[in-house]
């Protein structure tokens, strides 16, 4: 995205949040409690705070209208924002919120929460810059900012996307897109249903009525229910649009929701249709959590990855901010390459034994002109955009990247991967691409190759495949 974009006015609850990070290799003896030792304390803007900061990093102008005090936390907050966002504040009662996690590597272990502060009252400028927007985001964390901007927020123009909390109110009547969690959106279709509890959060059944449910009570134009790695259930009241996430993505996922959330409101703001602003969103949370999380969000001038789904086959930037986030870590990148023109048994083979050699693997393809000069005019059978896709929807693939050389030198020297894993058939050939690989300390692996599986075998297979009513 770019400063052109439609500006996007952020109205909820901030909060301060704060990880504190280390090892965890051994227990207390005097309790069976892990001991948590080399930490890193790190501090971030969190709730509408982050969800204003994740669509400035898109590249729009943003306003965030939140309640803040005179307390140290405030303080704090109001300086990791100072040059991300513009703020509009209304007064708070008490302490800012704030949230500690304590991690073991990725894994929380602990979290603490300090200070219940309430937005208590609207103010002029508040109201007059709801008034003025051209698209609006509430994202409600129960705290009170939303409550007493309600009617504001109930008469404006402006597309609104709410972000609700059950600690909050529900959304006024008439809003786009209310964009609840499935135990969310569990939580409220209980409240309507008098306390029914029948259901289980996570079924795409018990998704589907509850946003028919909410869209229904809410007088809401349409609910997506969020649901983690599965993706999102877009319902208007009718049948639902299922939008399942392109790839499947490991990492943290706190904030994953202010991450769908904004990345929603922002392209609604800028036109997009309801299903189109979905998807990209489901998108932009998967990359998020991929690279990630809340705690890549470091500092007012890291950009974050467009909303837009990246095309299929323009993957190579994703792939290459996987390896740099993945070696940063301290892990180690596998990369494995080749044209993948009819996915076999043979290729998942290899990609499930490549996955496992590190901690993830990003996958190498030619593009349509390199598998044409390699393979002859009859190829490929099956474009790069379709190759990528298929290759993205394997658990084992972390990202992928298409080339357009003959060999992959170029992209390796942009991944710059530990191990280079190859099919056992080049186990008498010297790879063009491994002095490259060594030259950083790289490790060419090969693996084994199920024999008796190729797309020219297939190919051949297929056309010599009589059809029906033909003779045999």
């Amino acid at each position: 995205m770019n400063a052109s974009h439609t500006p996007l006015v952020v109205v909820g609850d901030a909060l301060l949040d704060h990880d504190l990070c280390g090892r965890a290799e051994r227990l207390a003896p005097d309790a069976p409690v892990p001991v948590v030792h080399g930490t890193r304390r790190s501090s971030r803007p969190g709730g509408a705070a982050l969800a204003a900061c994740l669509a400035a990093a898109d590249g729009r102008p943003v306003t965030l209208v939140t309640g803040l005090g005179t307390d140290p936390a405030s303080d704090t907050l109001r300086e990791l924002l100072a040059g991300r966002v513009d703020l509009v504040e209304v007064p708070l009662e008490g302490t800012l919120s704030s949230k500690t996690r304590v991690l073991a590597g990725d894994r929380p272990l602990l979290r603490l929460d300090d200070g219940e502060g309430h937005a208590r009252e609207a103010t002029q400028e508040a109201v007059s810059t709801i008034a003025a927007a051209d698209g609006v985001l509430v994202a409600d964390y129960g705290r009170g900012t939303a409550d007493v901007l309600r009617d504001a927020l109930a008469h404006t123009a402006a597309p609104v996307v709410w972000d609700p909390h059950v600690r909050g109110r529900p959304p006024v009547p008439g809003v786009r897109l209310v964009t609840p969690s499935a135990q969310e959106a569990r939580a409220f279709a209980r409240r309507l249903a008098d306390g029914d509890d029948a259901g289980d959060a996570a079924g795409l059944r018990t998704a589907a009525r509850d946003a028919r449910a909410l869209v229904a009570a809410w007088q809401a134009q349409a609910v997506a229910v969020t649901l983690g790695d599965r993706g999102a259930l877009l319902s208007h009241g009718e049948t639902p649009l299922l939008v399942p996430t392109p790839a499947a993505a490991s990492g943290d996922p706190c904030g994953a929701g202010d991450r769908f959330a904004s990345a929603a409101a922002g392209l609604l703001a800028d036109g997009a249709l309801t299903e189109a602003a979905v998807q990209a969103a489901v998108h932009a949370a998967t990359r998020y959590v991929a690279e990630g999380g809340a705690r890549a969000v470091t500092g007012p001038d890291r950009p974050e990855a467009a909303a837009e789904p990246p095309a299929d086959g323009d993957t190579t930037a994703d792939a290459v901010r996987t390896a740099a986030r993945v070696r940063a870590a301290g892990g180690t990148v596998v990369a494995a390459g080749g044209c993948f023109d009819l996915l076999h048994a043979g290729h998942v083979a290899l990609l499930q034994a490549a996955r496992r050699a590190g901690d993830c693997l990003i996958v190498c393809v030619n593009s349509d002109d390199s598998v044409r000069r390699r393979k002859g005019d009859g190829r490929p059978l099956v474009p790069a955009a379709d190759r990528v896709r298929v290759l993205r929807a394997l658990e084992c693939v972390d990202a992928v990247a298409v080339f357009d050389e003959d060999t992959p030198e170029r992209i390796l020297g942009d991944l710059r991967p530990h191990i280079w894993a190859k099919g056992g058939d080049y186990a008498r050939t010297r790879l063009p691409e491994q002095p490259l690989v060594e030259s950083w300390g790289g490790q060419v692996l090969l693996l084994p190759y199920l024999d008796g599986r190729s797309t020219t075998v297939l190919a051949r297979r297929a056309a010599r495949t009589p059809t029906p009513g033909s003779p045999r």
